[in-house]
C-alpha cells in the first residue's frame, strides 16, 4: 500500500483510492482546473492521492470546479465537457465502482450505454431485431440531456438504488460543482452533470432508468425499445400507437423537467415491404442511431434473391466527420515520412473505423476510403518531383501499382479498399 491505514468515519479503503486511480490512469485524458496531470499524480501518490483518501473517508470532501471545454458538433453546434481535476475523477471512480456494483444489475436489458459487457454493436443488432417485428419507430432526440438533468430529480432517482449516505453526500457535491469558464470566470452549476466527469455517464443511466426504462415497461409494455445513454429509439407496430407513446414520452419527460427536440424527434416508417405500405403519405422513411443511418435498401436473400430491406450502415453525418478527420491530419505535408511511415500513423484509427462502422455494410466505408486513397495520391505528388507537373492521375497509378504489390500496406487496402 501507498499509505497506512487509519480508522475513518466513511466506508472507504485506500485500496479503492488506489485502484480507482490506476483506471483514471488508463483512460488518460487532460488536467483540469489546477493543471495538475496524470503524471504528475502518478510520481508522488503520497503527495495527491492520501488527501483523497483522507478527505473522502473522513467525510470532508469537495470538489475543485470542473473546466469547462468547447468541443465543435458537426452540425455546427457546441457541446461544453466539463473536465474535472485528477484527484477529483479518481474520486468520482472510486463512488462510481461502488455505485456501479449496486445499479448496473437493476438496469433494464434494453439499455446498453456505459454499461459492462454491453456494447453499441448489441444496440444496433437489437435495434435490427425489433425492426423487423414493427414497422414504425420512433426516433427520441432529448434536448440538452447533460446539462438539464434536474438535482433534485436526480438524487430521488438514486434514492431508488442505494440509500448509501456517503454516495449521496459526494453525488450531490460533484452535481452542485462550479464550473469555470474559458476566461477564468466561476460560475455556480444550479442543473445538470457535466460531460467529462467519470461517474456522469453512470449517473445519466440511473436518471433515464427511472425516467424513461421502467416507466415505459410499466405503462407501455406493448412497445419496444433500445437506449444508449440519451440515445432512444422506440418500436410500434401501428402508426396510431406510434402517436400514443411519442405523446405519452414527452409528457413523462416534461414531468422530470426534460425536452424532446421538436423537428429532431420522429415517427419513422420502417419500410420493408414494396408492396404493403400506410395509407397516407409517410414524412420520415429513415432515422440515424449510433452513427448508422437505418432506412430502405436493397438486401440479398438466403437463395440469392434480392428483395427490399430496412438495413443499417454508416451514416453520411459519419462519413463526412471521419473525412474531415482525415483532412485535419495534413497528410499530403508529411513528406519527410515514407509511405510505411504513413500506413503505421493511420493504422489505430482506420482499424477501429472498420471494426465499428464495416460490422454493416462495409462497402459503404468506400466513400471514406476513396477520399483517404486521394489524400495519399497528393502526398506522393509532393513527396516525389517526377508528378509535381504532371496530372495527378500518374501519383494515382503509382499509388495503386503500389497497392497491387502490398495490399497489407495500410490497413484499408488490406480490407480490399485499394486506390
Amino acid at each position: 500500500m501507498i499509505f497506512d491505514e487509519e480508522q475513518k468515519s466513511q466506508p472507504i479503503e485506500k485500496r479503492q483510492v488506489w485502484e480507482a486511480f490506476k483506471k483514471v490512469r488508463s483512460n488518460k485524458g487532460a488536467p483540469g482546473v489546477d493543471n495538475l496531470s496524470i503524471q504528475e499524480v502518478s510520481a508522488r501518490p503520497m503527495k495527491y492521492l492520501y488527501p483523497v483518501w483522507n478527505r473522502l473517508a473522513s467525510g470532508s470532501y469537495y470538489p475543485k470546479p470542473v473546466r469547462e471545454v468547447a468541443i465543435p458538433k458537426s452540425d455546427g453546434r457546441i457541446r461544453k465537457l466539463g473536465i474535472p481535476t485528477v484527484q477529483d475523477r479518481t474520486a468520482q471512480m472510486v463512488i462510481r465502482e461502488e455505485l456501479e456494483q449496486i445499479a448496473d444489475k437493476r438496469f433494464s436489458k434494453h439499455s446498453f450505454g456505459y454499461r459492462p459487457n454491453k456494447s453499441a454493436h448489441q444496440a444496433i443488432k437489437q435495434c435490427r431485431e425489433n425492426r423487423m417485428k414493427m414497422d414504425w419507430a420512433i426516433d427520441l432526440d432529448i434536448k440538452s440531456f447533460f446539462d438539464e438533468i434536474d438535482h433534485g430529480l436526480m438524487l430521488r432517482a438514486l434514492g431508488h438504488f442505494t440509500k448509501s449516505k456517503h454516495i449521496h453526500l459526494y453525488v450531490q457535491r460533484w452535481l452542485e460543482a462550479s464550473v469555470q469558464k474559458k476566461d477564468g470566470e466561476i460560475y455556480p452549476r444550479s442543473k445538470g452533470t457535466p460531460q467529462g466527469g467519470v461517474i456522469s455517464p453512470l449517473l445519466a443511466n440511473i436518471f433515464l432508468h427511472v425516467v424513461f426504462d421502467s416507466w415505459i415497461g410499466k405503462n407501455h409494455p406493448e412497445v419496444k425499445f433500445e437506449r444508449y445513454a440519451d440515445d432512444i429509439i422506440i418500436h410500434c407496430s401501428n402508426f396510431k400507437q406510434a402517436l400514443r407513446t411519442l405523446e405519452a414520452v414527452k409528457s413523462r419527460f416534461t414531468q422530470c423537467k426534460l425536452q424532446i427536440k421538436e423537428g429532431k424527434s420522429n415517427i419513422v416508417y420502417c419500410k420493408r415491404n414494396q408492396k404493403k405500405h400506410p395509407p397516407f403519405k409517410v414524412h420520415y422513411v429513415t432515422f440515424d442511431f449510433l452513427g448508422l443511418t437505418f432506412k430502405p435498401r436493397m438486401v440479398k436473400g438466403y437463395f440469392g434473391h434480392f428483395h427490399l430491406g430496412f438495413t443499417p450502415s454508416i451514416s453520411r453525418k459519419s462519413q463526412k466527420r471521419l473525412t474531415k478527420t482525415l483532412f485535419k491530419m495534413k497528410l499530403h505535408r508529411m513528406v519527410h515520412l515514407r509511405l510505411p511511415d504513413l500506413a503505421n500513423i493511420l493504422a489505430d484509427k482506420v482499424r477501429g473505423w472498420i471494426n465499428y462502422y464495416g460490422k454493416v455494410r462495409k462497402s459503404e466505408l468506400h466513400y471514406v476510403f476513396r477520399f483517404l486513397n486521394m489524400r495519399l495520391a497528393k502526398w506522393v505528388r509532393n513527396k516525389y518531383r517526377r508528378f509535381r507537373r504532371k496530372h495527378w492521375f500518374f501519383a494515382y497509378k503509382w499509388l495503386r501499382d503500389t497497392a497491387k504489390h502490398y495490399p497489407n500496406m495500410f490497413v484499408h487496402w488490406h480490407f480490399g479498399f485499394l486506390p
